[in-house]
């Protein structure tokens, strides 16, 4: 039953992380002028809008039941549908797509200190509901987890947007063109053992956001 609720769980806080993270995307490229994501309705919180069903429900399923019944240390992550962006609407491209790109992991990392301070809030005031203490520590984890993974300077994270920027044109162009490969690039990522180092540090700084008290009351750790 634990196992079962843990699923539930984080799959309920990774909907909560990975829209919010995508619509920051799009409200910022519309604050430098790109409209295209507002036009498409990618504005909204309706999760329908943003649900991949591969992203955003089979496979961090599969990882998350992998992970507890096999023991092999898979890194559970998922995605929402992208925003469309059409980055010749900003006065300087480049430039705006390194805003849009920072919006999503900062947006990410402002919701899981939002999440730990709650977290933290609740414990002093005396509330004991384990549950509600293991998705609060499941939501920081997994919003953090995104923030650091998606800073990761490869194509088609965020982080490559920003690398992009202070490149000579002929690499960013060249940056540009392996998207299409994102797919393989993050599952070579999670073979070679980096994703591994990203969930760590995100439950790291999780423990120390939540507090060793309040990350003993969610049962994750110990």
């Amino acid at each position: 039953m634990n196992v079962f609720l843990q699923v539930v769980l984080a799959i309920l806080a990774l909907l909560l992380c990975v829209i919010p993270h995508e619509i920051a995307h799009g409200l910022v490229a519309l604050w430098l002028g790109d409209p295209t994501a507002k036009r498409a309705g990618r504005l909204s919180l309706n999760p329908l809008r943003h649900l991949d069903p591969i992203g955003s429900v089979l496979l961090p399923l599969a990882l998350i039941l992998v992970r507890r019944f096999t023991g092999v240390p898979l890194v559970v992550f998922g995605w929402a549908k992208p925003v469309p962006i059409n980055p010749y609407y900003f006065r300087d491209p480049w430039r705006g797509m390194v805003w849009v790109g920072l919006a999503g992991p900062a947006t990410n990392l402002l919701l899981a200190i939002l999440a730990a301070a709650l977290a933290r809030a609740l414990f002093l005031a005396g509330v004991s509901n384990s549950v509600l203490f293991m998705f609060l520590a499941i939501f920081t984890v997994i919003s953090l987890l995104i923030a650091f993974f998606n800073l990761i300077p490869v194509p088609p994270l965020d982080g490559s947007r920003v690398l992009a920027y202070f490149l000579p044109l002929r690499w960013r162009i060249q940056m540009v063109r392996l998207e299409q490969f994102g797919i393989i690039i993050v599952v070579v990522l999670m073979l070679l053992g980096l994703l591994d180092v990203v969930f760590r540090g995100a439950e790291a700084v999780a423990v120390r956001l939540l507090g060793v008290d309040v990350a003993r009351l969610s049962g994750l750790w110990w």
